[in-house]
């Protein structure tokens, strides 16, 4: 809720007094039927343009509708990657996990479902698995801070992305069982650690690493990242006025948005620069039109 404008609201009252106006005006709702047969409601509310509260529950025998959770969103543009997702409820309370495997960053992406009322529908017509689905990333910090571009000339950017396009098909190859690909992989592994480990005694590990998307603490779908800023936007939240930051990222071949709040960060940004902080990590399936 801090990541956009809420870090006053932490006690009960606050949060009640929101949840109850994002009920009676909400911007979005959607409902479904679940395999049990109970009603499944959402009500979605924007605060500051895209971003917004979604509280989820259920409707009782008279038509009554009980909360169950809520979540804060951040409604990513664009679309992340069209590799294939799976999807996993969660054991505490129904709301789901998706998990993506994207060859560009190696290793398998979890992330909070907020859509989930599509899928529910689907499990319940009995429609999975779907092909043709796409797959928009979005993200909340309340951690992060802005570094410095790396510097390169163009005959540097076009050999990185002739050297991260040979090794995406490596990756995909030595998922299929390519032996040979997997032995060119682990020999680029260690010549890779030999290098960095001669360099980094003098230099910085920031200005060796452009980029890194890797797991962070207990949460599965939270990370650690560092990514170039491509594009930003600031807003307000309208309740509060909180100003917050979205900026669109670049990292590790992956583009999403991440919305943190001014506060939250430390350093001006700009487009080129880079982003590094402390994500949790949220996904819309978009599934086909006649779903």
């Amino acid at each position: 809720m801090r990541a956009i404008g809420f870090s006053d609201y932490s006690d009960r009252k606050k949060i009640r007094n929101l949840l109850t106006d994002v009920i009676m005006n909400s911007d979005q709702r959607a409902y479904t039927l679940n395999q049990e047969g109970i009603m499944l409601g959402e009500f979605s509310k924007n605060f500051a343009g895209s971003v917004g509260v979604t509280v989820c529950g259920e409707f009782d025998e008279e038509d009554k509708f009980i909360y169950d959770y809520y979540f804060p969103y951040l409604n990513g543009t664009g679309i992340t990657t069209h590799e294939d997702v799976s999807v996993e409820r969660h054991a505490a309370k129904d709301s789901y996990a998706g998990v993506c495997d994207d060859v560009k960053v190696g290793i398998s992406l979890i992330f909070y479902l907020k859509n989930r009322i599509p899928y529910v529908k689907a499990q319940t017509t009995g429609k999975l698995p779907i092909r043709g689905t796409t797959l928009t990333l979005s993200a909340l910090s309340v951690s992060g801070s802005i570094m410095m571009p790396i510097q390169k000339d163009e005959e540097q950017k076009l050999r990185v992305k002739k050297n991260s396009a040979n090794r995406n098909n490596l990756l995909a190859a030595a998922r299929k069982g390519d032996e040979d690909a997997i032995e060119t992989l682990t020999l680029e592994d260690m010549d890779m650690y030999t290098t960095i480990s001669r360099k980094i005694q003098k230099e910085d590990v920031f200005s060796l690493v452009d980029t890194y998307f890797m797991p962070y603490g207990v949460e599965c779908d939270q990370y650690s990242i560092l990514g170039e800023i491509v594009s930003m936007q600031e807003a307000a939240n309208d309740v509060t006025g909180e100003k917050i930051y979205i900026l669109r990222i670049c990292c590790n071949e992956l583009t999403f948005d991440v919305c943190i709040n001014i506060i939250d960060l430390f350093g001006e940004p700009q487009v080129g620069r880079r982003f590094k902080g402390i994500i949790w990590l949220q996904g819309k399936i978009n599934f086909p039109e006649d779903l």
